[in-house]
């Protein structure tokens, strides 16, 4: 049986979403979350507050929650900011990293291409998102921090709706750049890495891509009660 975390619910929806595999749109009922994790409606009520408070679920009054959708000028904003929060921890990160650091940076990388060479693109995309927050972490500033890890998943809630048909969302070859920019102290050529890799995520949206949903049995089917 799955232990009753406060945090389970949260932890495992977080991920879903940073994963794509909830779309925008999709309806996160309470009743089927409680059945699914096999805990009470309060804990599933405030596993989707606290994901509210981070943009990526929608708390509608008399209709429940769903899974957040970002409009254009929204996008627009995210990457904006994105950008100003991303130049700051990739900054701090090449001042900040130790040895293990890289090691670990180059890990998740491994892990990243491994899982898009054999078509598992859900991994692949958490996994990229890792790559940031571990960047993030080597920053070692706790309120960009903590901003970055609203920004990241409403990053992928972004390429869930806008992202060009066809396109590969793969990007590890750019992250090894950055670990290798990281590895040499180079503030100035790890910022304008950053960016550039930022531009080509947003180089790959449209102005088409239309919210879809997705079942929760079948997103959640491999949580064992």
């Amino acid at each position: 049986m799955v232990a009753k975390s406060k945090d389970l619910v949260y932890e495992h929806v977080y991920e879903a979403i940073l994963e794509q595999k909830l779309a925008p749109g999709t309806r996160l009922s309470e009743e089927s979350l409680a059945e699914i994790f096999n805990v009470s409606r309060t804990i599933v009520r405030r596993s989707l507050l606290k994901l509210s408070h981070q943009q990526v679920v929608q708390l509608r009054p008399n209709k429940g929650a769903i899974v957040a959708s970002v409009s254009i000028a929204e996008s627009k904003q995210i990457f904006f900011a994105r950008r100003v929060v991303e130049r700051a921890i990739i900054e701090l990160a090449v001042s900040n990293h130790t040895a293990a650091d890289l090691q670990s940076l180059i890990s998740i990388v491994e892990q990243e291409k491994a899982c898009f060479t054999r078509g598992d693109r859900s991994a692949g995309i958490r996994l990229s998102g890792e790559f940031h927050f571990k960047i993030a972490e080597i920053a070692a500033n706790s309120q960009l921090k903590n901003f970055h890890r609203s920004l990241v998943p409403q990053t992928s809630l972004i390429i869930a709706q806008y992202e060009k048909r066809g396109i590969s969302h793969c990007s590890y070859d750019e992250h090894l750049q950055l670990i290798k920019v990281i590895a040499a102290g180079h503030v100035d050529k790890a910022v304008d890495l950053m960016m550039c890799h930022l531009d080509h995520i947003e180089d790959k949206l449209n102005l088409d891509g239309l919210p879809s949903s997705e079942d929760l049995h079948q997103v959640f089917a491999k949580i064992k009660k």
